[in-house]
């Protein structure tokens, strides 16, 4: 009884490391856009989505209860099982925000919980159709909802405030951008911070310490919302970058218009139980909003790359959660040797993060990557805004023909 209790606190610790990486790992889903148009100062802004995100995992415990009692079947699962699955999690959340990929922290969690549970129990372990209603097809419809949500959401305010000036229009759009960006915090802390409470109370559960079908605890809804809030406040600026520069130049009414979209659709899935990815939402309609301005362009090989992280992350979570419990089913020295392998990975990587470090004094700096050829290409065909026909026309009876004898100016595009 005692190493169980001696395994199960070190669970419950892995657990809120995991959700401290959640919180740096996805505090670009709400503060990017603000802090990349300049409407709140970047230490400022993951400050707002700490607190909003802490008070946020207060507010509901349904995705809670699909995680501890839903994915995968409680009886015959050991706590060590929660524990590798846990380590599948977190490395691949260091792995992603290495390179600066917003990936599915979600996902990370699923797929080493599914490769763990299959490791030790077999393919009966996995409740499939709750896997495949409440992880995959939300994983697949949130961002293509938030997308075309955000991508009407701004040819909407663009066309609403086309007459307005624009020094008015963008002060209240970043105003409303801060609103949106903490509601968006809020539904980050309802949705992820009740990831964690899952675990450990799932974690609880195969430790004989509560009931099966048990809501979480009030520590555990506690200790979750600090946790997160906590990896929130640290920043995560890699990811922020990718989010707020790298897909697309965001102007501040995209940015609202992103924000609000992505903070409705996480939102309603919190109250339906849908644990979908809220970094999959919040990516989605960042690059809606970019395309729903006129001669706005998404930077494609930025995306391609985020798409092939969100299609690997359910997998390779999986692959290194089922490693672990290989490891952990040894016994004692194997959940030692697991626990030794994830403190060594986790290392290394943060050794390779400051060869390049990325912070909040550079954190809007773009890389130069350039746009690309499909990008370059939307561009030149897409119809210049309203207004400007005219100016083209009169720059096109002053450019000397060919037999001038002054050369013809460039148009400026």
């Amino acid at each position: 009884m005692e190493h169980i209790t001696l395994l199960l606190g070190i669970v419950i610790v892995t657990a809120l490391v995991f959700d401290f990486t959640n919180g740096f790992h996805d505090t670009a889903n709400a503060m990017a856009t603000t802090i990349s148009t300049g409407a709140l100062k970047p230490k400022t802004a993951v400050a707002m989505s700490a607190v909003l995100n802490l008070v946020g995992a207060f507010l509901s415990v349904e995705v809670a209860k699909t995680i501890s009692g839903g994915i995968i079947n409680e009886e015959g699962i050991r706590t060590e099982v929660i524990f590798a699955a846990l380590v599948g999690a977190i490395l691949w959340n260091l792995l992603t925000w290495l390179l600066g990929l917003p990936s599915s922290s979600s996902h990370a969690l699923f797929g080493g919980l599914i490769g763990a549970a299959v490791m030790s129990a077999g393919w009966s372990s996995v409740n499939g159709s709750t896997v495949v209603t409440k992880v995959l097809l939300p994983a697949i419809a949130a961002p293509l909802v938030a997308g075309l949500a955000a991508m009407l959401a701004t040819r909407l305010t663009y066309r609403i405030s086309r007459k307005a000036g624009e020094q008015a229009t963008s002060k209240g759009y970043r105003a409303g951008q801060i609103t949106s960006a903490g509601l968006v915090s809020l539904a980050h802390g309802t949705n992820d911070a009740q990831k964690t409470m899952g675990i450990i109370t799932l974690a609880l559960v195969t430790g004989g310490v509560i009931a099966p079908g048990s809501n979480p605890p009030l520590w555990v809804i506690v200790s979750a919302g600090i946790a997160i809030a906590l990896g929130t406040y640290l920043g995560g600026w890699r990811i922020i970058r990718t989010m707020g520069k790298g897909l697309t130049d965001l102007a501040p009414p995209q940015g609202f218009a992103a924000q609000t979209s992505a903070a409705t659709v996480i939102l309603a899935s919190s109250h339906l139980g849908f644990s979908l990815s809220t970094t999959q939402s919040c990516s989605g309609a960042v690059m809606g909003s970019g395309l729903g301005r006129t001669g706005g362009v998404v930077r494609w090989s930025t995306a391609t790359r985020m798409f092939v992280a969100w299609g690997l992350t359910l997998p390779a979570a999986g692959l290194v959660g089922a490693g672990a419990e290989f490891l952990t089913k040894q016994g004692t020295w194997g959940i030692v040797l697991t626990g030794a392998l994830l403190i060594a990975g986790s290392a290394v990587i943060w050794t390779l993060s400051r060869r390049q470090p990325v912070t909040v004094d550079n954190v809007n700096d773009v890389g130069g990557e350039p746009a690309g050829v499909v990008t370059t290409a939307i561009a030149a065909v897409t119809p210049p805004p309203a207004g400007t026909v005219a100016a083209a026309d009169d720059l096109k009876t002053t450019i000397p023909g060919p037999d001038a004898t002054e050369p013809a100016r460039p148009a400026t595009v």
